[in-house]
């Protein structure tokens, strides 16, 4: 659903456009909302409302005195804001999710396919650069994966 990278900008109220290609998937849906929380990594996470209910569900299935989950829960579900896309195909970003990506004046919305990311332009390119032994371990990774 959620695929390729996409340059906006975010206003000082914490408007940012939601990309055309995003919000045909939502229309397509029959929903204007999309869901926004802050994410482990200096970014937000967006979730149609359909996958983030799915999301809730697996959530809601793991013992909840596991410390991982709790922490999950606690950055992904405490931060969650249901955001409507306005007839500009805008969307309104909450100062403390703003805070905790660090967001800009610049932004880029990263399509991860269940769901699309959110990260300050300059942020995002920072995090996506890797070493060469970086590199050589996430193939390693990803091939245990079987990918």
């Amino acid at each position: 659903m959620f695929r390729g990278r996409y340059e906006h900008t975010i206003d000082a109220k914490g408007r940012t456009s939601l990309p055309a290609r995003y919000r045909d998937a939502l229309a397509a849906q029959g929903d204007r909302r999309i869901i926004v929380t802050s994410a482990l990594d200096p970014c937000l996470v967006a979730y149609t409302l359909a996958e983030w209910n799915a999301f809730e569900e697996k959530l809601a299935k793991l013992p909840q005195f596991d410390r991982a989950v709790q922490k999950l829960k606690r950055i992904y579900v405490s931060g969650a804001v249901e955001c409507e896309v306005d007839d500009s195909g805008r969307i309104l970003i909450p100062p403390t999710l703003r805070e905790h990506a660090q967001l800009a004046k610049e932004v880029l919305w990263a399509g991860a396919g269940r769901y699309a990311e959110l990260w300050d332009k300059n942020l995002w390119k920072l995090h996506v650069d890797t070493n060469d032994d970086e590199r050589v371990g996430i193939a390693a990774r990803l091939a245990e994966l079987g990918l």
